[in-house]
């Protein structure tokens, strides 16, 4: 059964730029998506946002990128 997500973006975010939205699953799951572009979503669990963010943070912008 599909439901429908409840999307959240930042707070820091106006309503006319493009930023990231962020819902949660009922079983945890964690889904990430630009809303320029709603039908292009990233599903994760929480540690691997964790890292994402850190990595973000950091940073570093993907494969072959120096920590």
């Amino acid at each position: 059964m599909q439901h429908e997500l409840r999307w959240q973006k930042s707070s820091f975010s106006s309503e006319a730029s493009n930023c990231l939205e962020l819902a949660a699953d009922s079983d945890g799951t964690l889904h990430l998506r630009e809303s320029d572009t709603p039908a292009v979503t990233l599903t994760l669990e929480a540690p691997a946002l964790t890292s994402l963010l850190t990595a973000a943070r950091r940073g570093i912008a993907g494969p072959g990128a120096r920590t």
